[in-house]
């Protein structure tokens, strides 16, 4: 069975489009969607099952560290802890392409954080086809970045994608071809932003 290939209007995401994904979110099912840094594997955050399956089409361990897709910063305090310095970096710099490290909250499933630090990675990403769509499943989205076996890159191309893996997920949104530069990873230790990995968002508010 092959995944649904949806394509999408990039700047006026046809409605229709965005709930029959919702709807496949819903019933378990593994997503692949556009972001402002290359494709996404995406699911809900509560299915271990499919979560299990990402993992699995990534050829990662149970342990590697997702991070959660939010609409919006009004989600972010239920999943992670954050001071009113942070939050206003974070307010002044998101939607973008940025993941934030931070120390998880209790709502946050044991399996999606790192064991060791806590800490969950959060994203409010940028752009019309992801926008609606975490606005229409109105919960945030446990995702990883597309790089498949062996590469290095995440994967750019939804009819390569299609091509590639369009068995082992549910449903694939074509939002074009991307150019797949990786998010910027900001950590926070003690309030105190820390760059970890410089992407395609602008790090300077964060240095």
């Amino acid at each position: 069975m092959s995944a649904e290939f949806i394509s999408v209007h990039p700047d006026n995401p046809q409605v229709r489009f965005v709930r029959r994904f919702a709807e496949i979110m819903r019933d378990g099912g593994v997503g692949v969607v556009p972001t402002d840094s290359a494709y996404a594997l995406c699911a809900l955050t509560g299915d271990k099952s499919a979560m299990e399956r990402i993992a699995h089409i990534r050829q990662i361990s149970r342990k590697h560290n997702f991070t959660l897709m939010c609409r919006d910063l009004s989600e972010l305090s239920t999943y992670a802890k954050v001071g009113n310095s942070e939050y206003r970096l974070l307010k002044n710099n998101t939607p973008g392409a940025y993941t934030f490290i931070l120390q998880a909250t209790r709502e946050v499933p044991r399996r999606l954080m790192n064991e060791k630090r806590r800490t969950i990675g959060i994203r409010v990403p940028e752009g019309a086809i992801i926008e609606a769509l975490l606005q229409e499943v109105n919960e945030p989205l446990l995702s990883c970045s597309l790089i498949l076996p062996g590469n290095e890159e995440p994967e750019s191309d939804p009819v390569e994608i299609n091509d590639k893996i369009g068995g082992l997920v549910d449903v694939i949104i074509d939002g074009g071809v991307l150019s797949p530069v990786p998010t910027t990873v900001i950590r926070f230790e003690e309030g105190v932003p820390i760059v970890r990995r410089v992407g395609r968002g602008d790090p300077a508010p964060f240095e």
